[in-house]
């Protein structure tokens, strides 16, 4: 029999090495949403297409990708798009999900916004310099301009 342990939200809550299973569920499915609605709004909006007449139809570029590109020189001629598309997808979703984890544990409402709005430039900064760095060692930064960035 496995044994129950304090219920806080009045279900059966198991504890798992000093971590709420509850809390790691919440997580796991809030990312889970977040990055299909990201899939269908962003991603699929985003991805070349071809109209009835076998033109190309203006593509929406999300903002990220306009940041790799303009701050870090991501050369778009080397990268796999659609790639591209799906890793941005899943570094926006774990940067919200990650920022909203943290601002769940404060209790105070001011506080929350405070720390969220700081919070949410670092992690964001922070989440696409590692996806640069990632693509910098696949060698899909434009040659001489990375050596010459501030």
């Amino acid at each position: 029999m496995v044994p129950r342990t304090i219920r806080p939200y009045g279900g059966i809550v198991l504890f798992l090495g000093g971590i709420f299973v509850k809390e790691i569920l919440l997580f796991v499915l809030s990312f889970l949403l977040l990055f299909v609605v990201y899939e269908l709004y962003i991603v699929r909006r985003a991805k070349p297409r071809k109209d009835k007449k076998g033109k190309d139809k203006k593509i929406v570029e999300p903002m990220e990708v306009s940041y790799l590109v303009n701050r870090y020189h991501l050369d778009l001629e080397k990268v796999n798009y659609n790639k591209l598309l799906h890793v941005i997808a899943f570094t926006s979703s774990l940067d919200i999900v990650i920022v909203v984890s943290i601002v769940l544990f404060i209790k105070n409402f001011i506080l929350q916004m405070i720390v969220g709005f700081i919070c949410i430039f670092v992690v964001i900064l922070l989440s696409y310099h590692i996806v640069y760095l990632i693509y910098k060692r696949g060698g899909m930064v434009k040659d001489g301009l990375q050596k010459n960035r501030k």
